[in-house]
């Protein structure tokens, strides 16, 4: 796992960001690369810290179950100073995570594509992300649907908002939704599940044992690059 910064125009400071490499990278092969965001209180360290996605991408891919891929794990919430700020609920704080598409396609997918050997079109990009930073990857991915192949979401918050989605049954991406069945905030995953439904976009809802933590998030992770990243 590497920890390296770039410099961000949308917030005018570099931003860290954390970036997984499969055993035996080279520059000389191309990847898929999967864009993964954090919670509401964290930043580009939460998954690291708490998730351990490299053990679980190392572990698939060893058992032959995901090829090799490239993990970003970035600050999902835009803003100067790029720290938590001591109110995570404030409308500074929230219109950060909202900014942080402008940041993402302007400033962090060109460096990640410039840095390292990545491929560059949408069959070859994800984008999924845990509680706020679920509501995100929906926000983000079905409203850019041609942009991504794979969409995860592991108990996507109320960020979510399906008036973001752009996606049909047409340009649909893979898309997963997993929540635990004692999370409280389950009613927005069946939301998301709801509208998909209605307007006939394929996609996976799944619930597991689990409330509004880590158990269930990991399993997320594990589960969409096992079935999903292809």
């Amino acid at each position: 796992m590497i920890k390296t910064t770039y410099y961000s125009k949308t917030t005018g400071v570099d931003r860290g960001v954390h970036v997984y490499l499969p055993e035996g990278y080279s520059p000389q092969k191309k990847y898929p690369v999967i864009y993964v965001l954090h919670g509401i209180g964290g930043t580009e360290d939460e998954w690291i810290q708490h998730g351990t996605p490299k053990e679980i991408a190392d572990s698939l891919i060893q058992q032959g179950l995901l090829k090799p891929v490239i993990l970003v794990f970035p600050n999902g919430r835009a803003m100067n100073p790029d720290t938590v700020p001591s109110d995570i609920f404030s409308p500074a704080a929230q219109a950060a995570f909202g900014r942080f598409e402008e940041d993402l396609f302007q400033n962090l997918i060109p460096f990640i594509e410039k840095t390292y050997s990545v491929y560059t079109d949408r069959a070859h990009r994800g984008i999924c992300g845990l509680s706020m930073g679920g509501g995100q990857a929906l926000n983000i991915g079905l409203g850019n649907p041609d942009r991504f192949a794979w969409v995860g979401a592991f108990s996507p918050a109320p960020n979510t908002d399906t008036k973001l989605f752009r996606v049909t049954a047409r340009n649909a991406p893979k898309i997963y939704i997993l929540c635990g069945e004692s999370d409280y905030l389950i009613s927005v995953s069946e939301g998301a599940h709801q509208y998909l439904s209605q307007n006939k976009i394929p996609h996976t809802y799944k619930t597991m044992p689990g409330a509004h933590d880590w158990p269930v998030w990991k399993a997320g992770l594990k589960t969409f690059l096992q079935d999903f990243v292809r």
